[in-house]
């Protein structure tokens, strides 16, 4: 079987599922190939795997550039000669089939609809795209119950799944707060909150740093980690006094982001919208408490592993966190429950195992409809 993995993202979830999915695919023996933009993490990391990356140059946003990407990708499609095409993310989903338009058996992994991402008059041209799609669309994998039951809403109509996100829950295991802490450079004098985030919009950091001075005024000694970079960071330094303040500290981007978890008492999750985030997975597999607003699969995701509030709760969030931040013996037990929740649901294997199921089942359907 032979996979091409389509994917703009080179860093954050999507590229980490990339890497599982493939990982797994050719541990079956099959040949997944991935087309992606040529420099960054995702393709960097699979090439020295030995995994066959080709360069697809594209941009994260919809624009101009999108009738080249479409060319680039329709002849890497034609130089790879898959038997089925994975499309991760909107842009990819968008670029693959206007390319494809149906020629090969084709998957869309969303991530995170299309339309939930763009704001003013885009998002209305978006919702028809995604329904003018479907029919180039095979399977269409959704990664919580929340990112089905939206395309359903919007009247997204094709075969699909619901296939949670999975995190390797060997790798990432709960380790010493004050080794971790040590070995990033964080100081130790009172208790941390982690949030590992690109640096954007949806994933809500300028509301965390607007709680952020009712948490310290509860919680004197508090520390703030962000982990992540991209195109806010100089608006949320520039708004926010308190960001430049020394209790919160600012890492850049890390190849190592999971890792920071370890560091944490409590993570938090403040996105406006997800698919399915693998932050508070990674988490919950550390052993930290997830404070967490209810975009899409988050509660799916968190259950009693911590707490889940209502988008945009400001205040909530940070009442939940300095409560954890205090009661450190809620926030362990969180922990622990959160630990046996990932082992029990969330296991990389499973999912991916899942994943390989419905390649297999629309690759099969393509063959018994071929004339004989």
């Amino acid at each position: 079987m032979k996979v091409l993995h389509v994917a703009q993202p080179v860093d954050g979830g999507v590229a980490n599922v990339v890497r599982t999915l493939t990982t797994d695919q050719r541990a079956r023996g099959w040949s997944p190939v991935i087309a992606s933009p040529s420099t960054g993490e995702l393709p960097e990391l699979l090439r020295a795997g030995g995994f066959d990356v080709r360069a697809w140059e594209a941009t994260r946003s919809p624009g101009l550039g999108v009738v080249g990407e479409v060319r680039s990708l329709a002849r890497i499609v034609s130089l790879v000669r898959p038997d089925v095409v994975h499309l991760h993310g909107s842009k990819a989903g968008l670029v693959g089939r206007a390319a494809i338009r149906g020629k090969l058996p084709t998957l869309f992994q969303p991530h995170l609809w299309s339309f939930q991402s763009q704001a003013g008059l885009t998002v209305r041209p978006a919702r028809a795209w995604e329904r003018l799609a479907v029919r180039w669309t095979d399977r269409i994998v959704c990664v919580s119950h929340d990112e089905a039951e939206v395309g359903r809403a919007m009247g997204i109509r094709c075969s699909s799944v619901v296939i949670p996100n999975g995190v390797d829950t060997q790798r990432i295991q709960p380790r010493e707060k004050r080794e971790a802490r040590a070995e990033f450079g964080i100081p130790d004098e009172g208790p941390v909150v982690v949030c590992v985030a690109r640096l954007a919009p949806l994933k809500g950091q300028d509301m965390l740093l607007e709680a952020w001075p009712g948490i310290l005024e509860r919680v004197p000694g508090a520390r703030l980690v962000f982990v992540g970079d991209g195109p806010l960071r100089e608006q949320l330094q520039r708004d926010y006094p308190v960001a430049l303040d020394p209790s919160v500290i600012w890492t850049g981007w890390s190849d190592r982001a999971s890792e920071y978890f370890s560091a944490a008492d409590v993570v938090a999750v403040p996105s406006r919208a997800e698919g399915m985030a693998l932050v508070p997975l990674e988490a919950m597999s550390s052993g930290r408490s997830v404070v967490a607003f209810d975009a899409g699969g988050i509660r799916e995701s968190v259950g009693d592993a911590g707490v889940v509030l209502r988008v945009g709760d400001v205040e909530g969030l940070g009442n939940q966190i300095a409560r954890r931040l205090i009661n450190t013996g809620l926030a362990a037990e969180e922990g622990r429950r959160g630990r046996e929740r990932a082992i029990r649901l969330f296991d990389h294997r499973t999912s991916a195992a899942a994943v390989a199921d419905a390649v297999t089942d629309i690759a099969n359907t393509e063959k018994t409809q071929q004339p004989s």
